[in-house]
């Protein structure tokens, strides 16, 4: 029999990359209960909230997360459901390239230290044109193999189309809410908090309760030295 999560639970595989059992549609009720758990959490409205899967994937781009190379794993179609989660993506900074030796690699040694990770608090930029709406921080720090305790630290972002990009894992914030920010202008720095292994980002988009492909804007990333130096 198919599971319906808690508003916590969710927000924990929204933001922590717990692995969520197979979801069924949570009936009236059960949204609204739902829904006053992720506001007692402070959330804004939306965050968090069950999404269906659209019958055709939209896509959207976004500012490069990183001026590194770094790589990202992506949430399929149909694993997660929640709004900022669904088709979200989990990126990390690559390195290892210090040399003409070597390989790329997500952390230096055996990456039982945050340090050890390259994109250990790496600045984080905005992915777009748009308003700071909602912060919260989650200031213990994880271990690198130990999740924490949700929710992670969040910024969200809303462009004037509607669309709702949402940052998980980072640190020490330089924006605050209401702030007007440009693609591209460091928000933060990369951390490890929340339900997280080490050290990333999760990056979550939506607009009017429909999940959308992030896509990186590959031109953007062409005028960064430290993405085509490698």
């Amino acid at each position: 029999m198919k599971k319906i999560l808690s508003g916590a639970m969710m927000l924990a595989v929204m933001m922590g990359r717990l692995s969520a059992p197979a979801l069924a549609k949570p009936t009236a009720e059960q949204q609204h209960k739902m829904d006053q758990q992720l506001k007692a959490m402070g959330l804004p409205p939306g965050l968090g909230r069950w999404v269906d899967d659209p019958a055709d994937i939209h896509q959207v781009t976004l500012a490069p997360l990183f001026e590194k190379p770094f790589a990202c794993s992506e949430h399929p179609l149909g694993q997660l459901h929640g709004a900022g989660d669904a088709l979200g993506t989990d990126c990390m900074v690559v390195g290892g390239f210090e040399t003409d030796h070597g390989f790329a690699k997500m952390y230096r040694g055996d990456g039982t230290k945050n340090t050890d990770w390259y994109g250990w608090h790496t600045p984080v930029h905005a992915p777009i044109d748009g308003v700071v709406k909602y912060i919260h921080l989650n200031t213990e720090t994880n271990t690198p193999g130990n999740m924490g305790k949700p929710p992670a630290s969040m910024m969200l972002f809303e462009r004037a189309d509607g669309v709702t990009v949402v940052y998980a894992h980072l640190t020490e914030p330089v924006v605050k809410v209401g702030d007007h920010v440009t693609a591209g202008q460091v928000v933060a720095i990369d951390g490890n908090n929340g339900v997280a292994r080490n050290p990333h980002i999760h990056v979550g988009a939506y607009r009017e309760g429909e999940p959308l492909q992030i896509r990186w804007d590959l031109r953007a990333m062409g005028k960064i030295p430290g993405m085509t130096d490698n």
